[in-house]
């Protein structure tokens, strides 16, 4: 359930198990319902956010919002949780409310939809009406460091164990939505067919996030002013959003602020802080094998 004012979940299971679904690793907050799920019915104007998780999701989301919401309803920012602006399509709250049914609701055009599906469970609508998709991927060892956390603060997660354990797990892909080899080589390779898929890179935006909103704005069809992207711009840096309650998901309370921040770093190189050298050689070797025929490429450094 959520409390009247919808500002946190209240009834959402502790410390989920793992189970193979479709083949890729869930739990039942993310699978539950899955037919209505996979049923959802998208309209030719939706806008489809991918990631994996911890790669950008909120960042991309934020700014979506921003320009195309910002000037015409600049009430939305300062009155609604960004979760709910851009609801999470497959998590399932309560038995009366979920994702897909919070995005039904919408009465935004277009309407702005989140997901951490790999892209073969996507509902087949968004290819039907051949809406446009954005994906952000983000280079591995900082997304295993950033998801890490995020499971050890995100209650109904399963639990991640120590950091070593952790490590191991996600090389072998047994981590929520499974093998992040996977996800951003599926999408990637979805992208050579598909004209409607924008693939963006976290390091990218870090190191200049003024050109990563034109670059949306060109493929969105979106016409702003230079004025408006440098506005924009400013708004969705880091410090900025971390300090904001309607981005930084503070009001979810199925999240424990006291254990890490849902928005901690925000930057690129912090897994040298966790990497042991054995664990650096170790996943090197493993990402050689597992990448050796993808034309991905990512940096570790900006």
């Amino acid at each position: 359930c959520l409390n009247k004012d919808r500002s946190f979940f209240c009834d959402l299971p502790s410390r989920e198990v793992l189970f193979d679904f479709h083949g890729v690793p869930m739990i039942h907050s993310f699978s539950a319902n899955w037919e209505k799920i996979q049923n959802f019915q998208a309209r030719p104007d939706d806008i489809l956010i991918a990631t994996y998780p911890k790669a950008g999701t909120t960042w991309v989301s934020y700014i979506l919002d921003l320009l195309y919401f910002g000037k015409t309803s600049p009430e939305r920012q300062t009155s609604i949780p960004l979760y709910e602006r851009v609801p999470f399509l497959e998590i399932t709250i309560s038995s009366t409310d979920s994702g897909w049914t919070d995005a039904e609701r919408l009465t935004t055009s277009p309407r702005l939809i989140k997901t951490h599906l790999p892209v073969q469970l996507v509902p087949k609508s968004f290819w039907e009406q051949n809406c446009k998709m954005i994906y952000v991927a983000r280079n591995a060892k900082d997304n295993m460091v950033s998801y890490f956390h995020m499971d050890r603060m995100t209650l109904f997660h399963p639990d991640p164990g120590d950091w070593s354990s952790y490590f191991k797990r996600f090389l072998e892909g047994n981590i929520l939505f499974g093998s992040w080899y996977d996800h951003v080589n599926s999408w990637w390779k979805k992208k050579q067919t598909h004209d409607k898929i924008h693939y963006m890179f976290y390091e990218d935006m870090i190191e200049d996030t003024g050109w990563e909103i034109e670059k949306l704005c060109c493929f969105l069809g979106l016409s702003s002013s230079l004025e408006e992207r440098k506005q924009i711009t400013g708004g969705v840096q880091f410090d900025n959003m971390k300090k904001n309650n309607m981005v930084n998901y503070s009001t979810l309370q199925v999240m424990d602020f006291k254990v890490s921040q849902f928005m901690r770093k925000g930057k690129v190189g912090d897994w040298k802080n966790h990497f042991t050298v054995a664990q650096n050689e170790e996943f090197d070797e493993n990402y050689k094998q597992k990448m050796k025929n993808s034309t991905l490429q990512f940096r570790y450094e900006v």
